[in-house]
């Protein structure tokens, strides 16, 4: 493996990373939102307890991963700056508005409701915007070559591979998230808000599957190198589908207490699913970057990639310790899950 595709590898992690943590993050949005004044249950409650801590993380690791984008392949900044500029600078004023409320909403309880209505529809909104950026570096928007390069935003926004991106990460974005809420509601010992979030997690599951398809024959028509790419890794997609079904599952078996399904066993299984079908989407995406550029074209020169590695090898070993604490703090300490 040379320097470039180990760049790219740890940029893709990056990638990964943010896609499960953004998930968990925006939809527990979206679901605080949607029971916030329901009276009949504490489900916007648990929404809000795992919302609380998490989205500092959730912001950090979006940062790291326009660090090393920037830092590694500084040739194709220019060209992801320009093309990306308007859905780039709306995720930006998106994220600026969520954080805004995030910091100061619960001193001030009054906003507590507006918070809950931005952090409800920035979390749909977000992830819908961020993965046009996928599609788009598959070739066909971008008219013009250099500094006159621009995103044919008519073109994005009449394309069925764009929408099916976008229906297929707004659907992760509640998938994973209803599953997380469950296991907190089941860890909570409520039985009601558990039930909503299992209802949740048993329709947007087959949803994501079914858009995970429609993403896969809508690239046969767009970007036909990409998908006979990724057929040509059948058995990882083979893998992804097995793992996604245990996933699914998961959440029909009766646990030790005789409640049925196990939210915790159907989060692994799709994260590992998430895992296997990102990857063998990011290795089919090879050699390109940005469709015809090249991940060899763009890539930095060879003194800058020793020192880039060096300081993201230190930062990875201060970040994971203090992942793992906040992790048992907050997301994995059942007393402050049951708020004792």
């Amino acid at each position: 493996m040379n320097e470039a595709t180990l760049s790219i590898l740890l940029l893709w992690t990056f990638v990964f990373v943010y896609l499960i943590a953004g998930s968990l993050d925006f939809g527990s949005g979206f679901w605080a939102m949607v029971y916030s004044n329901r009276k009949d249950t504490l489900a916007g409650n648990i929404a809000n307890k795992y919302l609380s801590p998490a989205w500092e993380v959730t912001n950090t690791l979006l940062v790291m991963f326009v660090v090393a984008l920037v830092s590694f392949f500084p040739k194709a900044t220019f060209t992801f700056g320009t093309i990306l500029l308007v859905p780039a600078n709306l995720i930006l004023i998106l994220l600026t508005i969520r954080t805004a409320f995030m910091v100061f909403a619960y001193s001030a309880k009054e906003y507590q409701k507006i918070l809950n209505q931005i952090s409800g529809i920035t979390g749909i909104l977000i992830p819908a915007l961020l993965v046009v950026v996928l599609p788009v570096t598959h070739g066909g928007y971008v008219e013009g070559t250099g500094a006159s390069q621009q995103l044919l935003l008519g073109r994005v926004f009449t394309s069925p591979t764009v929408y099916s991106f976008i229906g297929l990460a707004i659907l992760i974005t509640l998938y994973l998230s209803s599953l997380l809420l469950a296991d907190y509601a089941k860890i909570t010992g409520d039985k009601s808000a558990y039930l909503i979030y299992r209802k949740h997690a048993m329709w947007t599951g087959p949803l994501f599957f079914l858009f995970a398809l429609f993403v896969l024959f809508a690239l046969k028509n767009e970007a036909n190198w990409l998908y006979e790419n990724m057929i040509d890794r059948w058995l990882w997609l083979l893998l992804s589908v097995i793992a996604f079904a245990i996933g699914y599952y998961s959440m029909w078996l009766k646990d030790d207490g005789k409640e049925i399904g196990r939210p915790r066993m159907a989060l692994i299984f799709i994260g590992l699913q998430l895992f296997i079908a990102s990857y063998t989407y990011g290795a089919a995406h090879l050699p390109y970057l940005i469709y015809p550029a090249t991940v060899e074209e763009s890539f930095t020169n060879i003194n800058m990639y020793r020192s880039l590695i060096m300081s993201y090898l230190i930062g990875t070993l201060l970040f994971i310790p203090a992942f793992v604490w906040h992790w048992r703090l907050f997301i994995r300490n059942e007393k402050y899950i049951r708020g004792s």
